[in-house]
């Protein structure tokens, strides 16, 4: 027999084939450490569901004994009486002040934040980037009472200048008039927002534009694309999706901030057409300022209005994953 035929005789039997073959073979050949890590992996999804849902059951029960007993409308009133005989309270001007200020604080801090990241991925040499990079990290880790404290020692007494200069050139609008005072008021809630929301915005911005194909990059240059054609052409399309999902991670953080809120506001149950003027309050300031005070009745009020923060949060995550998914050719998934 030749070294042929040894060889074919020798030869490993044929791979089975078919749709399904891989599934298969990859399901038979998985190990034991494979089984447990799937398993917990899957449990871990399983009961982070049930803890949602037990949450969600908890603030609807501890709502719903609130509402059944209020005189007013909760979506519509402008107080907030749980001691009256009947009671008498809404969430309207808490959902608009936590709208107003987070969207404050999203319009200042998304375009820094994307603009940051993009300058250290690049323009900034390594050297300069690093440090950087690593003070924006400390700044994520820095406490909100600390915020706090620095926003209303130090922030809020320089902001006289600032609400002069917008009341006299822009205080024809309406919304940016001030009628004097302290300046605290949304728009000072919307920029410290804002700062606190930008480390995290731009460390994930930062890493998205990281993972941006080389070849992109390198077929625009090759074109004779500028630097910043590059960036518009190849990096912001592949990363939209990431900036996305690093922003609605602020937004989260801006619409649960408590204790920063409410050292530098001063919450009043009106509703100010100016963004300048004292009033307005948030859902998270309200419940932190008022639950250790309150009834058993106004604790119950106000986990109602946790209810109503719970839910908004669940809706803008659920608008920016339909936003991502709308648009899976820029998640970088096919590159």
């Amino acid at each position: 027999m030749d070294t042929t035929t040894q060889h074919n005789d020798a030869a490993p039997p044929l791979t089975p084939t078919g749709p399904g073959a891989h599934k298969r073979a990859t399901r038979g050949a998985t190990r034991p450490g494979d089984r447990i890590f799937l398993g917990l992996s899957r449990g871990s999804g399983i009961l982070l569901l049930v803890i949602m849902a037990a949450i969600a059951v908890f603030l609807t029960y501890r709502a719903a004994l609130a509402i059944n007993k209020d005189d007013g409308n909760f979506l519509t009133t402008f107080e907030w009486n749980t001691g009256l005989l009947p009671p008498q309270f809404g969430i309207a001007v808490l959902a608009f002040g936590t709208v107003v200020s987070s969207i404050v604080a999203m319009a200042l801090a998304v375009p820094v934040a994307v603009g940051i990241a993009l300058f250290l991925t690049h323009y900034a040499p390594r050297k300069l980037s690093g440090p950087i990079a690593y003070v924006i990290d400390l700044l994520a880790a820095v406490p909100s009472i600390v915020y706090g404290l620095w926003g209303a020692l130090v922030l809020v007494p320089h902001l006289n200048g600032l609400y002069g200069w917008l009341d006299d050139y822009f205080g024809w609008t309406g919304i940016l008039s001030w009628q004097g005072g302290a300046p605290r008021s949304l728009l000072t809630v919307g920029i410290l927002l804002a700062i606190m929301i930008l480390p995290i915005i731009t460390n994930v911005s930062r890493e998205v534009f990281r993972q941006v194909p080389q070849m992109h990059e390198e077929a625009a240059l090759a074109l004779g694309a500028t630097r910043w054609e590059v960036i518009r052409m190849s990096v912001l399309p592949f990363g939209r999706s990431g900036v996305i999902s690093a922003s609605m991670l602020g937004l989260g953080r801006a619409l649960g901030e408590t204790m920063a809120v409410a050292t530098v506001l001063s919450p009043t149950f009106d509703i100010k057409a100016s963004l300048l003027d004292p009033g307005g309050g948030t859902f998270a300031q309200n419940i932190a300022s008022k639950f250790n005070e309150a009834t058993e009745f106004g604790q119950d009020a106000l986990i109602a209005s946790g209810l109503v923060l719970f839910v908004i949060t669940l809706l803008v995550n659920g608008a920016a994953r339909m936003i991502i998914n709308r648009r899976k050719e820029y998640s970088g998934a096919n590159a």
